[in-house]
């Protein structure tokens, strides 16, 4: 087993954030997995666990963790921190060409830096093997809920980032007994949606098929889950192809607008495709049977699939009224002939505890066996590594007008 040292980075990205990717328990947990390997804490006062939590437990930290072999964050490190010829694990936010963090990839490639990005972490069979999907969907279900309470005056939930944890959150539950016979969707069914299920199963919400959905009538509240072949079909009529649609998105169109006279309350949590049809257009908002009056944007693509979301929203701020009659933003709750949204794009900061325990155990089951294989990183970590040595790797070439431009 080959020695390493990981340390663990304190987050400077603004607003800040409070996930770390190894709680002081999984730090030990990892080093009596894997004998050679030391875990170090870079001081921070913003993480959700503590510095002392980790001292207790026997673990070092310190001011700098410059000396280790790889650094490990969670969000983007701010151009001004990066170490030279250092090997580090963040959400760099690349990928997609992302014009904020141009100049982040710039700096990696000048600085000699090997960049391996989480979400680009895959199995052979190209599925994610680490990510904080589930707590947004955990999250974003109960702001989803909360907004609803506020905006129709029925219940106050205590906001997800002033709980200590899920299960402090789950205390709140109860309150929202006092919903009317209101109709939930919920689209996507990756990680994303079944936290957002999971929350709504928690709060005893009833699910019902697609079908008694949309033509049958109820005296509670309940929801339904729908998958792209509910709520999409392909242009020319032929039979749906989910492997076809995944390739070729701009053949299929929306079909949601079946959904739109029966639904109270829209949870978006299904991946989107840019060239995908989006769910509805802004025009429908102006239909006289388009129902929504709440939406929790949880994908949270400004411009995306939901086109009311026309901006993120904060933790601390995290709705806005929409006015279907002239298109404009307006502060949440200000009108009752508003759509009111929810836009946070950062969900998962909102339980830093439980994200980072879950992200911890994945982190630990499936990316340091292939960290610390025999014979150095393997081809799981290669397949992950954006940069190394001044250059983009052969994966990620299509990076390079990105950064040239």
């Amino acid at each position: 087993m080959p020695t390493l040292t990981i340390g663990l980075l304190r987050e400077g990205k603004t607003p800040p954030d409070k996930r770390v990717p190894l709680t002081p328990k999984k730090c030990i947990e990892a080093q009596d997995q894997f004998p050679g390997l030391k875990i170090v804490a870079q001081q921070s006062e913003i993480r959700a666990f503590a510095d002392q939590e980790y001292r207790e437990l026997g673990l070092e930290v310190r001011p700098s963790v410059a000396d280790c072999d790889v650094l490990m964050g969670v969000k983007e490190v701010p151009v001004a921190e990066l170490l030279p010829n250092k090997t580090y694990f963040f959400f760099s936010h690349t990928i997609k060409k992302q014009p904020a963090n141009r100049e982040l990839l710039r700096q990696v490639l000048k600085r000699n830096i090997t960049l391996v990005d989480y979400e680009v972490l895959t199995d052979e069979q190209g599925q994610r093997i680490v990510a904080f999907g589930r707590w947004a969907g955990i999250v974003g279900a109960y702001n989803g809920l909360l907004t609803y309470g506020r905006k129709h005056g029925l219940f106050q939930l205590k906001p997800a980032y002033e709980c200590v944890d899920m299960e402090d959150m789950q205390d709140e539950f109860f309150k929202v007994k006092k919903l009317p016979p209101i109709k939930m969707v919920v689209t996507g069914s990756g990680r994303v949606a079944q936290g957002a299920v999971e929350v709504l199963e928690l709060m005893g919400i009833r699910r019902v098929s697609v079908y008694d959905y949309l033509y049958l009538d109820f005296n509670e509240p309940v929801y339904t889950q729908l998958r792209s072949s509910d709520y999409n079909r392909r242009r020319d009529g032929r039979v749906w192809d989910t492997p076809d649609f995944h390739r070729h998105p701009e053949q299929y169109e929306s079909t949601f607008g079946n959904f739109l006279p029966v639904t109270d309350l829209l949870i978006a949590c299904a991946y989107w495709h840019p060239q995908a049809p989006r769910l509805f257009a802004e025009e429908d908002t102006r239909r006289p049977d388009f129902r929504i009056n709440t939406i929790a944007d949880v994908t949270c693509d400004i411009d995306g699939s939901i086109p009311t979301t026309h901006r993120s929203t904060t933790i601390q701020e995290p709705a806005y009224d929409y006015d279907p009659a002239t298109s404009e933003l307006h502060a949440a709750y200000s009108a009752p002939g508003h759509l009111t949204v929810m836009a946070v794009d950062n969900l998962p900061c909102e339980l830093p505890r439980n994200a980072s325990r879950d992200f911890a155990r994945q982190l630990i089951a499936h990316v340091l066996p292939h960290l610390l294989a025999e014979g150095g990183p393997d081809e799981v970590i290669e397949r992950a590594t954006i940069a190394r040595a001044g250059q983009l790797t052969e994966r990620y070439q299509y990076l390079a007008d990105y950064v040239a431009g």
